[in-house]
């Protein structure tokens, strides 16, 4: 049994094929652009492409709430307040509860990027391994505090660092910002999209960050107007993602 969360099924099809060919039962779950999904017994898939979904949301469903803290987590590390907040309500939470599920929301969004793990600032295995034995994110801030202070800290570090940067080229429809190839500029590469898209909210924007050869790409839609992010990047050999934001992983010089 194979459970895959929150990863392309367009991207990952040969090795899901080999997967079901080999006799594996697979659960797929995921939110980004999945192009035709498999016809097999074997394969039970949860997807939905909707802009205001994420693959935490998708997960709270099928657990009919269950471990819902931590899909308002998830959801606002995916930059979707919205759903977040509603889900939160649904939950019951009061405003600091909701406060940390949005702040560890995004410290952990934050430490998901990077072109390698050495670029993080916590192995994702160790991090998850921690989460795992809380039953909600109060938990985790109060026993791991060390952790959760030092993912902050180094959130507001290198989002200080990009928030100096000035545009590469915009207008009142786009902005397009050039992180320099360093650590620090690949972890904020999807979250500094991120804030961009919340500061602007009728602004697309790119965030390039240097690499050898080229550049790694990270575009956000418009908050108020969710469309397109995934179909502009899927035109690129490395990209993909979903309507609201999407991304290249090597865009030739």
């Amino acid at each position: 049994r194979v459970t895959v969360l929150d990863i392309s099924l367009d991207k990952n099809r040969r090795p899901l094929a080999a997967l079901l060919d080999a006799g594996a039962r697979v659960f797929y779950c995921d939110h980004h652009y999945a192009g035709e999904i498999p016809d097999s017994p074997r394969l039970e898939s949860l997807i939905n492409t909707a802009p205001n979904v994420c693959t935490s949301l998708l997960v709270n469903g099928r657990l009919a709430g269950a471990e819902a803290p931590w899909a308002v987590v998830g959801a606002f590390g995916d930059n979707l307040d919205d759903s977040a907040l509603a889900a939160a309500r649904v939950a019951g939470l009061d405003e600091g509860a909701v406060d940390l599920c949005r702040r560890l929301g995004t410290y952990l969004n934050y430490n998901g990027y990077g072109t390698a793990l050495g670029d993080l600032l916590f192995h994702p295995a160790e991090l998850f391994t921690l989460l795992l034995a809380y039953a909600d994110p109060a938990g985790f801030r109060h026993d791991a505090a060390t952790t959760f202070e030092r993912l902050e800290q180094g959130y507001h570090d290198d989002m200080a660092r990009a928030g100096s940067l000035r545009p590469e080229w915009e207008s009142e429809a786009a902005a397009l910002f050039v992180l320099p190839d360093a650590s620090w500029s690949r972890r904020v590469s999807g979250v500094y999209g991120n804030a961009l898209a919340n500061a602007s909210p009728a602004r697309a924007h790119a965030v390039l960050t240097q690499q050898a050869g080229g550049f790694l790409v990270s575009v956000r839609a418009p908050l108020a107007d969710k469309r397109d992010a995934d179909t502009l990047c899927r035109q690129f050999h490395t990209g993909g993602g979903r309507a609201a934001a999407a991304g290249i992983n090597h865009l030739p010089e």
